[in-house]
């Protein structure tokens, strides 16, 4: 599947899943642990895609050969203080940003040229990364995820 396709899916799913409450908490984290409730899920959910696809046309502009420095973790405070900031927004709040992320992530994959596809960036944790790779974990990947974190809450 594309990743227009894949992006239309979830977007779909965002839609059905913002029409139902959530309870309860997501599995743990694997790395840390942690587990978050709907609200969690879906206030990092509406404000990653802007935050990655800066990111992404970073790494884009910036790359002449040597993978371009990207990203933040987990801990980063600006990260952690949106999800606990917005966690109690209107749920119809949050999917219209879930919804603008994803067209947004949609229009600027589709913008790219294909020189970038090559670009490399290099994150603190996760080391030399190529654009696919960023898209599959910071963007595409990364709404499924949160999609599937949703769709397992009862």
């Amino acid at each position: 599947m594309t990743y227009a396709e894949r992006l239309e899916t979830v977007d779909r799913r965002f839609a059905a899943l913002a029409e139902r409450d959530s309870t309860g908490l997501t599995e743990p984290d694997q790395k840390t642990g942690e587990r978050w409730e709907a609200g969690q899920v879906w206030a990092h959910t509406a404000e990653f895609p802007g935050y990655w696809l800066g990111e992404l046309a970073k790494v884009v502009a910036g790359w002449a050969g040597e993978p371009v420095p990207f990203g933040r973790v987990k801990s980063d405070p600006d990260r952690v203080a949106a999800i606990e900031r917005d966690r109690r927004t209107d749920r119809a709040a949050l999917f219209a940003r879930v919804r603008d992320g994803i067209a947004r992530t949609r229009d600027h994959l589709d913008a790219l040229p294909a020189d970038a596809w090559s670009a490399q960036g290099v994150h603190s944790t996760l080391g030399v990364m190529d654009v696919t790779r960023i898209v599959e974990e910071f963007l595409v990947g990364h709404l499924e995820e949160h999609a599937a974190q949703l769709d397992s809450l009862g």
